[in-house]
């Protein structure tokens, strides 16, 4: 069977950091099975001859090497690299069900002011549904026909499919975040400026997560970027209860308490970037129990 021409409108960007053999895999599947116009990995401080192995495993694909780890903004890289009209993000363990781009990007193209397409998450050999997509699909905010599927006011940027030139006039994701919880900022970012966000769940993305994470770390950096998030875009009152939240919780978990002590010590960089979101956007948010 003749394999599906490549969609000249999609660009593919694949963050890793340290497996080598895990991104292999994935580029060649979204590579083979997706028929994005190009693929570009972001080696993202790799220590582990990442770059290398790619060369020889998926020579077809391009692999830009950063000199550190600098987390979710490495995605940054890509999508600026890119020259489509639009960029499916993945990580080294997502790939992207075959027509699944190309429908993200029949419904950009349909939709001028929609920015974000998430795709539906199955995980592992069981393809079990991804509980965020549980909450995504119950999402209070009012429904639209100018936006498809169901409107939302977060991503998992490993799968979506972002508009270029919405993800770069927003910033893209705050490097300070690193990796945990950092599209909440760029979602209500780009909320701000007029964009919208869908949940479709026709749209697939696979996911088979890699054993090679640190949970403890990934814990306390979700805590300590959900108190920047709060200081940084919604109210005094609602940044006061963040802030007792994680307090409390940090209290139940010592191993949280880093946490609330880099985040103090961001204070400085907060308040010089502090931009409270508008009214219609923090109704959103405590629609959705933000």
């Amino acid at each position: 069977m003749t394999p599906a021409p490549s969609d000249p409108r999609v660009t593919a960007v694949i963050l890793t950091h340290n497996r080598a053999a895990g991104v292999a895999q994935t580029a060649e599947r979204v590579l083979r099975l997706s028929r994005p116009a190009s693929v570009i990995v972001i080696d993202s401080g790799s220590t582990d001859g990442t770059a290398e192995h790619l060369a020889a495993c998926v020579p077809e694909i391009e692999v830009v090497t950063l000199p550190t780890n600098v987390g979710a903004s490495g995605r940054n890289a890509g999508v600026e690299r890119a020259r489509t009209p639009y960029v499916a993000l993945c990580d080294d363990d997502t790939w992207w069900a075959p027509g699944a781009m190309s429908r993200a990007a029949d419904l950009l193209d349909a939709h001028p002011r929609l920015a974000v397409v998430v795709a539906r998450i199955l995980v592992g050999p069981e393809e079990s549904l991804d509980a965020t997509c549980v909450r995504m699909a119950a999402s209070p905010l009012p429904r639209s026909a100018a936006v498809p599927g169901i409107p939302i006011l977060g991503f998992m940027a490993g799968a979506s499919v972002v508009r270029r030139s919405a993800f770069l006039a927003a910033g893209g994701f705050e490097p300070r975040f690193f990796l945990g919880g950092e599209e909440m900022l760029l979602a209500v970012d780009l909320a701000a400026a007029g964009w919208a966000l869908a949940y479709v769940p026709e749209i697939v993305v696979y996911h088979h997560p890699s054993r090679l994470r640190d949970a403890r770390l990934r814990a306390r950096v979700c805590a300590r970027n959900a108190l920047w998030f709060a200081w940084l875009r919604r109210p005094a009152p609602c940044a006061l209860r963040e802030s007792l939240r994680i307090v409390r919780d940090a209290c139940c978990d010592a191993s949280l308490l880093p946490a609330l002590i880099e985040a103090l010590c961001g204070l400085p960089w907060v308040l010089r970037r502090r931009r409270v979101v508008p009214p219609d956007v923090e109704r959103g948010l405590r629609l959705i129990g933000a």
